[in-house]
Formats: C-alpha cells, structure tokens, sequence
C-alpha cells in the first residue's frame, strides 16, 4: 500500500469544527476528592482501496486498523486534578499480517479551578472550535488523536455570556513521530488569546489572535481570526475569516461560509470558502506523517469530511465548494452523501465525493461508505470502508 502523508495544509482551519461553545459554570475548589472519571472507545476499520493498478481485490492494497483510546480525569481536592489519555493502535493488510503497531501517551496534565478561572498545565486536546489555528482532530485514527499540543490554557467566565481563554502552546505531540515543535521548526512556541460571546441562544461569536515570535530560523507569526454562527428561522449560517502574516512573506486571508437547514427527515448543508495566494501558515494543525495508518487529507474536506482528499495548494488563488445531504430513517440510522471541489488558479481542480449508511449494531455506531477522490495531478482513488466505533 502506498503511504500517505497528513499534510499541513494552508486551508485546514477554514471548515468549521462544530459546536457553540456555553461559558462553563464557575467551579468551587473542592475539599474532597471526587471519583475517577474513565472514559474511552474501541474502533475497528477496514478499508478496501483501488488506486493505479490496484484493485479492491488486492490484500496489499486493503487495511484493517484497531483503535483503542483510554482516558481518566480525577479531581484531587482543594481546586486541583489531572488527566491522563493513553492510545493505541494496530494495523493489518487485507490478509490480516501485521503492518504495525503504534502507542502513545497523548494527554497528561494537571489542572486547577477557582471561582470562574480553570488552568490546564501541561499535553493536551484543543478543539477547533477554541483554537481554529492549532487544534486537535480525532476522525482519522478512529477516535485518536492526530496531534495534541503541549502548553498551558486559562479559561475565564466571569464575564456575562462570555468566555475569555488565554494560551500558550510550547510545542505539539504528534502520534506517529513524537514531540515536534509548532510549524515543524525551532521557536518559542506560540500565544493566543481568545473571546468568545454567546449573544443569544442561537448566536454566538468569537475572536482569536495568535502571535509567535521571532526565533530563527522562524520570523515571527501573526494570525487573526474571526467567526460568527447564527440560525435564522430554521437556517443554520455560519462566516469565518482569517488572516495569517509570516514576517517575510505574503499574508494569506481566506473567508468560509456555509448554510444549512432541515426539512422533515432529510438536512442539507452548503460551504463556500475562498483563499488568496498568500505564502503565510493559516493552520499549525497538520499531522507530521500517517504512514499506512491514516489518511491524506485537505482543509476544505475538514475534520467530518475526510475524502481522500489531496492538499491546498500554498501559493495560489482557491475557490472551495462543498455540498453534503443526509436523510434520517425512522430507526435513527441516516443516509448520506456529499461532494466537494476544490479549483486553485494552477488549472488543475481536485472533487471528492463520498455515499455511506450510519447506523448502530451491538450498541456501536457503525458505518458503510463508498468514497471517490480525483486529486490536482488527476489520479483517481476509490475506497470502501466499513467502521465500527464502541464508546465506554
């Protein structure tokens, strides 16, 4: 099987995450401890591929990965706790031989709550819809993370209707090779500040600025993000602009939208985003390298749309267009579909489309999907896979 590589692209932050974000309730310190809190998932995938000369017969070309991902926090007393994530995984061909085998701690830290004000110290998860410039995605590896961040992260509430976070991300974890530092390169890390206000029940909106100083050979970074989600009689709409300044280089902007609604059973969704031709990072989120076990990904295909989607193109001018469509049975299993097409100013155009079945057997979210990928160079990868995912 071909390897594929997770690349850290220039567009990965403009699909939104999901999720308002509610200021969390003030926590008083507590003088007992409280119970562990355990938590994981137990995933089994199996992939059969047709790329080039391959076919979806070819054992080679098929992958069976098992995915275990174990955590626990526990609140010690007097307004400190910890967490703790400890993942696995294992892979095989399609004749079940041992491909390998990977393990990682990807979160160990250390928190504190007082009043409205929580600390977090040390490796761990952040969210896009937190961090939309550096953050966590869990999809590819069925349900580990790619990539977590070592730092520290305040959260304050004690503003109405408003949460304030404050970061600083000194380096990330990547899964497959370890500790790296942020953008692959030798620095101080990277600050952010964040706002975010919920207006009203179904508005929210939300600020983020992100510096990097200077430390060679990195010339400093300036992002800045901006974002706004709203529901208008039954529409969902969604607008998020970025802007990104590495000294000694063009900055890059882009600008996502989307609109979304429900009819009865069955939702559609439409996301447009456009990039200019900027030379400056607008993701520090990419994967360093999946080797056989995950998958090559692009920022419009975003965190719940991998398609075997090919890169962005750095450098050039993209429009980005995506449709997904589902339909909801009487069961509560969903049909579902989509296609996107990302056209950068080279000519070349990459469309990915995907058609699956979600349901839940034995208590496990499973799912059916057939995907298609044409990437910018035009090969053509098709893939069938079959997913099962057990939470406890």
């Amino acid at each position: 099987m071909k390897k594929a590589l997770l690349l850290s692209v220039v567009a990965s932050g403009l699909i939104y995450a999901g999720g308002d974000i509610a200021p969390a309730q003030p926590v008083q310190p507590q003088v007992a401890p409280a119970a562990c809190d355990f938590w994981g998932t137990l995933a089994f995938r199996y992939d059969a591929n047709k790329a080039g000369a391959y076919n979806f017969g070819d054992s080679e070309n098929n992958l069976a990965v098992g995915a275990l991902a174990m955590g626990v926090e526990k609140q010690l007393g007097y307004g400190f706790g910890f967490g703790a994530e400890l993942d696995g995984l294992y892979a095989l061909d399609g004749s079940f031989n041992k491909l390998g085998e990977k393990g990682g701690i990807t979160q160990a830290y250390i928190t504190y709550k007082s009043g409205n004000t929580a600390v977090k110290l040390g490796r761990q998860a952040l969210p896009a819809s937190i961090s939309p410039l550096a953050f966590t995605e869990r999809d590819t590896l069925g349900g580990i993370p790619s990539k977590t961040f070592n730092g520290i992260t305040v959260v304050n509430t004690s503003l109405a209707n408003t949460t304030l976070v404050g970061a600083w991300i000194a380096s990330s974890y990547d899964f497959f090779c370890g500790n790296q530092k942020v953008n692959g390169v030798d620095n101080k890390g990277v600050f952010m500040i964040a706002a975010i206000y919920k207006a009203s029940a179904d508005t929210t909106l939300q600020g983020n600025l992100y510096y990097a100083p200077k430390s060679s050979p990195f010339p400093g970074l300036v992002s800045a993000w901006g974002t706004a989600k709203t529901k208008v009689n039954n529409v969902d709409l969604g607008l998020q602009v970025a802007y990104s300044k590495l000294k000694g280089a063009k900055a890059s902007f882009g600008v996502a939208g989307y609109a979304g609604t429900k009819f009865d059973a069955f939702d559609v969704k439409l996301t447009l985003a456009y990039l200019n031709d900027g030379a400056s990072p607008i993701t520090l989120a990419g994967s360093c390298a999946s080797t056989k076990f995950g998958e090559k990904t692009s920022a419009f295909w975003g965190a719940s749309y991998r398609a075997m989607g090919g890169a962005t193109i750095a450098g050039n001018k993209q429009k980005i267009a995506r449709l997904d469509l589902g339909y909801t049975l009487a069961n509560k299993s969903r049909i579902y579909g989509g296609v996107a097409v990302d056209k950068p100013d080279t000519g070349k155009t990459a469309i990915a489309a995907r058609v699956g079945y979600d349901f839940t057997v034995a208590g496990m979210a499973a799912k059916v999907e057939y995907r298609y990928h044409k990437d910018f160079a035009g090969a053509k990868d098709h893939r069938i896979r079959v997913q099962a995912v057990y939470k406890f």
